[in-house]
């Protein structure tokens, strides 16, 4: 099967030049059919005979990690996708809303430590969001309010959404975060459809409980799969983009699985992670300049 290999340089200024990555590609047994610059000193790939292990494309991302270089691997297939699942926190907005709300209560240093655990798969996620959200009782709605006017995009988020929905890709956001912020950002990105959590909230207060059921790793996959049933399409046709242990069955599942400055867990299993560029680099995937 015919395979593409997709460079992006996150600093073209010091990316080596194009014969020198194919050259690259040729020292790890890559043939080469044929080269496209997608965008001159950012850009180019290479229509290859070959389809690389993990282990291999690891050993190429090591070579090109003093360039701040990333790579992708995709099939020539199918290369365009008509669905994306994404993942929120620290994939389309900087950083951890959950995290963020803590704060005013006064308790988002141990709220962090049990995102990370979490993330990094070292937490059963139910347990990790249960006690998360249970140092949040009683705490204002208005604090939720304050949280949510200080979330911030993460860079080439909107390029990346709206760059998928100009070829007619169906775009979901689904988080094991909150309702209350995915839908704003959602209609901020620019997404198609919208999945989360709910936090219980009663007179005006926190309750310290998730209403059921809870958004977790499986519902994300099943979200992916009756997505794609949806629309009649086969998994080579989705892809998926996260950054944490919760979102692993999913970018596994998808026929294009992207770990976002993905944390080891993600690094250490996926072929396909960004680890220098913004969001806007996957569209490259897609065979689309920018």
């Amino acid at each position: 099967m015919t395979h593409i290999i997709t460079f992006v340089a996150a600093a073209p200024e010091i990316a080596p030049a194009p014969s020198a990555l194919a050259e690259l590609l040729g020292q790890h047994g890559g043939v080469i059919r044929s080269e496209t610059i997608l965008t001159p000193g950012k850009a180019c790939e290479y229509q290859i005979e070959t389809d690389f292990s993990l282990q291999q494309i690891q050993q190429l991302r090591h070579a090109l990690h003093p360039y701040r270089i990333d790579l992708f691997q995709t099939s020539a297939q199918n290369r365009s996708k008509k669905l994306l699942l994404a993942d929120m926190d620290s994939t389309i907005v900087v950083g951890e809303t959950l995290d963020e709300l803590s704060d005013h209560a006064g308790v988002k240093d141990e709220v962090a430590r049990i995102t990370a655990r979490a993330m990094n798969g070292e937490m059963d996620f139910h347990e990790a969001l249960a006690s998360r959200v249970a140092l949040l009782e009683n705490l204002p709605e208005s604090a939720l309010q304050q949280t949510a006017a200080q979330i911030r995009l993460m860079s080439g988020a909107v390029d990346f959404i709206s760059g998928l929905k100009k070829k007619g890709t169906t775009t979901v956001l689904v988080t094991g975060g909150f309702t209350y912020f995915a839908k704003d950002i959602a209609a901020q990105a620019g997404f198609d459809f919208v999945h989360g959590n709910q936090l219980d909230i009663k007179d005006g207060h926190l309750t310290g409980r998730v209403i059921p059921p809870v958004l977790d790793k499986q519902a994300k996959l099943s979200f992916l799969q009756d997505y794609a049933a949806k629309l009649g399409l086969s998994p080579d046709e989705t892809m998926a983009i996260g950054d944490g242990a919760n979102d692993l069955p999913m970018l596994e599942a998808a026929g294009l699985g992207i770990g976002y400055h993905p944390k080891p867990l993600l690094q250490e299993k996926l072929i396909n992670v960004i680890l220098y560029n913004d969001l806007s680099a996957a569209l490259y995937t897609q065979g689309t300049p920018i």
